[in-house]
């Protein structure tokens, strides 16, 4: 991190905390983080054999709890996933209540709150830290996502594995290597 950056910001922020504080920032950035995970979950490439397609969601929660912190992360996807229960169609594809998929939304929640931990403890202000952020906030997805797409599509845990797993793991690569530019670069600008 540059000096600019690092006198920019104090121990324990994340981006979210440069904005000025209020409860109506914190609540505008809870439904922007919600709007913005809805919006790249529309983002959906069908996988052929596989019932989870490739969305920009994932990559949305992650920024949204590694830039908003674990607390507003948390709010933000929780706000998110209870809307699409109550018929919001911003699931993947426009869907919105519980699918076969909604583990990979609960992964997402959990996700949002360790990335943003991390991000507490500067994981976001690096390229190669950052890289750790999100290989951990998509372990927790994947952790819950597929176990969770065994149960709900009655799948051996190989094939949910096979299906809900290995057709991703180069579009999450991918996802990294964004947010490995897009936070650290962030930082920077911040310190201008």
């Amino acid at each position: 991190m540059s000096t600019a950056a690092a006198s920019a910001a104090r121990p324990g922020e994340v981006l979210a905390d440069l904005l000025p504080a209020s409860r109506v920032r914190d609540v505008a950035l809870v439904l922007g983080g919600a709007a913005l995970t809805g919006l790249a979950a529309q983002i959906a490439v069908p996988v052929p054999g596989s019932p989870v397609p490739v969305t920009g969601q994932t990559f949305a929660a992650l920024l949204v709890g590694t830039s908003l912190g674990a607390r507003r992360g948390v709010s933000a996807l929780v706000v998110y996933a209870l809307a699409g229960l109550a018929g919001v169609p911003w699931f993947a594809g426009g869907a919105s209540g519980i699918s076969v998929s909604f583990g990979y939304i609960l992964g997402m929640i959990l996700a949002s709150a360790a990335v943003g931990a991390l991000a507490r403890r500067g994981a976001d202000r690096s390229v190669w830290r950052t890289a750790g952020a999100m290989l951990v906030g998509e372990a927790i997805i994947y952790a819950v996502g597929v176990p969770y797409l065994a149960y709900a599509a009655d799948l051996s845990f190989s094939t949910a594995i096979a299906v809900g797993l290995t057709p991703f793991l180069i579009g999450d690569a991918v996802k990294a290597a964004l947010a490995m530019g897009l936070l650290p670069t962030a930082w920077k600008f911040a310190g201008r």
